[in-house]
């Protein structure tokens, strides 16, 4: 303590401590990834106030149209000297403000040489307003405003949709270091003052109460406490720790108060590296193309093609006049872009997702949901999520036919009912029930004792029977203890009657999970920080095909790199802080709700009954949802098959040629049934 002769307030003047800003990093990082999203910037309020503004501003558009003026009878009663100007002014109000975002992602696609939906619905837009003003202002023909409105109308309805299902940007980081307390017990010259973190240095002492977060990472120096790491290392257990042990800055003390020196802070601590590796991994994810992308492209060079077909073959083969053949070749170009388009996958995103959340999944990231049907692997954590992260009675051994097992299990239940372990913990929740005790006293270190209905029963670790030469037939414990439980012994009397083995117990769903994903060609794996024999234990009573044992949460994302590296599509289940880095590198990351707020923000699904089987639902549901996609696609894509030959005149010759107005009506057609579908969709 001799280092701390000076008051608190003067500790480190001259050197201020500058905690690294990795929120604002992953702000930056997350802005800089949306701008280069395929809404170039625009955000969910962008798209609904334009969407509301545009679509009032449609209905004078709808009235104005002759089109619709002649379909619904109400020419005469709305004509008025200039409609057409106001028409033209309305339209090009839609045009410029709500087709805005489309008109700047036409511009950045074609930048990109990466032609979509932008491209698209731009160009359709684009082309009706150009040939609809030539009309206003003298050219011969149709006008086409009322589809230009309704298209822009209809893409950012689709848009606000899609974008507001899947918004939410990941706020890991700040939830990493919510783990960390905000003040630290500071000792100095023999006393205690709360002190903010920030100020704490490597050298320093603090202290850290029962049942307090640890403020740092370093070294005991007096105290000796139990430490659960499980939200920090995955260790399922309560780890001992006593004079010269280290512990980890976000684990939580247990029953004792210990005295820490400091030896890691900030950007050292074991904390803010797994910060960087969530970032890395989040940063190196590569954006899945959208099914709705691909399908624009191959209709924006049909539409184009379609296009200059048209006019050439019209103009210079049939010599119609120009104004004929640009009237066919914008209804061509116009009507290629199907509303139903805007509106196939975003209403079957819009449906899974509320289907998901019913059935408690929640999808997070729809490029990863969608890779979720292709899953090959998946790796599971141990603690949390194959297992309960629960320290439990798993097996209870009667050594004779004086006391069954359940008697054993009894009279150790109610000696350590009186006792703060986490070992007398799991003991008392597994008993059916306890007994009065009489005399009840802890042996330091290796147990406790007590009278039970007129019995001395003492419940004892194995060191104590070592230290008092107490001989038992450890073959009856032997597959207990391989298999890395924890074993006790209880005492009845003077004479080991039996023992207790205590593990991290297994979730009842998990061997069904496994078995199903098992059934559907899907390689299972856990990841554990656990030791090789628990890993082993629970890998064969789970049913997987391998495990990876004694892996340092930093090691966890090389482990999901290894699985990718052999070319499986690879999903990590998990909870803990120690699996986010890993969530992040995965094609599927996948969060039990149960855990830490960290895993599910980092995650790409949250399972929120924590049960492992939901892994299969999620499958199904992505394969159940593509299905609709594909099957959306087709009926928005399809009526294109007939009605872009007829638009350009294909059956001129019998008189047969595709109106606008008719052309309207298989938009609407294809618009409503693709709604319907996007309804049936169903898994399970």
């Amino acid at each position: 303590m001799q280092d701390h002769e000076h008051s608190h307030h003067d500790m480190h003047p001259q050197e201020p401590v500058e905690e690294p800003n990795h929120a604002a990093d992953h702000e930056k990082h997350d802005a800089n990834r949306k701008m280069h999203g395929r809404h170039y910037g625009h955000n969910i309020a962008d798209f609904k106030r334009r969407f509301w503004i545009s679509l009032i501003v449609t209905i004078p558009i709808l009235l104005l149209s002759p089109l619709i003026q002649n379909v619904l009878r109400i020419r005469n009663r709305l004509q008025f000297s200039g409609d057409l100007y106001v028409l033209w002014a309305l339209s090009s109000f839609v045009f410029f403000y709500g087709g805005r975002p489309f008109l700047k992602g036409l511009i950045s696609e074609i930048r990109e040489k990466s032609p979509g939906m932008m491209t698209l619905i731009g160009l359709a837009i684009s082309v009706a307003y150009i040939y609809s003003s030539a009309v206003v202002f003298g050219v011969a023909g149709e006008i086409f405003f009322w589809e230009l409105a309704t298209l822009i109308d209809v893409m950012l309805l689709g848009h606000w949709i899609e974008m507001k299902t899947v918004a939410g940007a990941s706020q890991a980081v700040e939830s990493l270091v919510k783990l960390l307390p905000s003040e630290a017990h500071w000792v100095s010259d023999g006393k205690t003052e709360d002190v903010p973190l920030q100020q704490i240095k490597s050298g320093d002492t603090v202290i850290v109460k029962p049942g307090e977060k640890i403020p740092v990472d370093g070294h005991i120096i007096d105290g000796e406490s139990s430490v659960n790491e499980a939200m920090v290392t995955g260790e399922s257990l309560p780890v001992h720790k006593k004079k010269e042990m280290k512990v980890i800055g976000g684990s939580v003390n247990g029953e004792g108060s210990i005295t820490v020196i400091v030896d890691k802070t900030g950007a050292d601590s074991f904390l803010s590296q797994v910060i960087n590796l969530v970032r890395e991994a989040q940063q190196a994810r590569s954006r899945t193309q959208d099914l709705a992308d691909r399908a624009a492209m191959w209709l924006t060079i049909i539409a184009l093609g379609g296009g200059a077909i048209t006019i050439v073959i019209w103009l210079l083969v049939l010599g119609q006049s120009f104004e004929f053949a640009l009237e066919r070749t914008v209804t061509v170009m116009v009507i290629a872009c199907p509303h139903a388009l805007g509106l196939a996958i975003p209403l079957v995103v819009a449906m899974s997702t509320a289907l998901s959340a019913s059935h408690g999944l929640l999808i997070k990231k729809r490029s990863a949901f969608e890779t979720a049907r292709n899953l090959q692997a998946v790796l599971f954590d141990k603690t949390g999520t194959l297992t309960l992260g629960k320290f439990g009675v798993s097996d209870a051994v009667a050594f004779g036919s004086e006391y069954d097992k359940e008697k054993v299990l009894t009279y150790a239940a109610s000696v350590e009912a009186h006792s703060e372990h986490p070992i007398a913990k799991g003991i008392v929740e597994s008993a059916a029930h306890t007994l009065p005790v009489k005399n009840f006293k802890s042996i330091t270190g290796k147990g406790a004792q007590g009278t039970v209905e007129e019995h001395d029963i003492k419940v004892i670790s194995p060191g104590y029977l070592r230290e008092n030469n107490i001989r038992v037939d450890e073959q009856k414990t032997a597959s207990l203890r391989e298999s890395g439980k924890t074993v006790v012994y209880v005492m009845i009397d003077g004479t080991v009657q039996g023992a207790v083995a205590l593990s991290d117990i297994i979730r009842p769903e998990s061997k069904e999970a496994v078995r199903k994903l098992k059934e559907m060609g899907i390689t299972t794996m856990m990841i554990t920080g656990d030791n090789r024999r628990v890993a082993e234990w629970v890998a064969r009573e789970v049913g997987l095909d391998e495990y990876f044992a004694e892996v340092l949460p930093q090691e966890k994302v090389v482990k999901v790199k290894e699985v990718q590296s052999r070319k499986l599509i690879t999903a990590m289940t998990g909870d803990g802080i120690n699996d986010a880095p890993a969530l992040a590198q995965a094609d599927v990351g996948i969060a039990i709700g149960a855990g830490t707020d960290v895993a599910a923000e980092t995650a790409d699904i949250i399972l929120v009954k924590s049960n492992p089987e939901d892994v299969v639902a999620i499958i199904g549901l992505a394969k159940a949802t593509y299905g609709k996609m594909v099957q959306n696609l087709w009926w928005a894509t399809g009526y294109n098959a007939v009605a872009i030959p007829l638009a350009a005149g294909v059956l001129y010759s019998w008189d047969i040629v595709l109106s606008p107005a008719l052309g309207a009506a298989f938009m609407s057609l294809s618009t409503v049934i693709v709604a319907i579908n996007a309804r049936l969709l169903r898994f399970r």
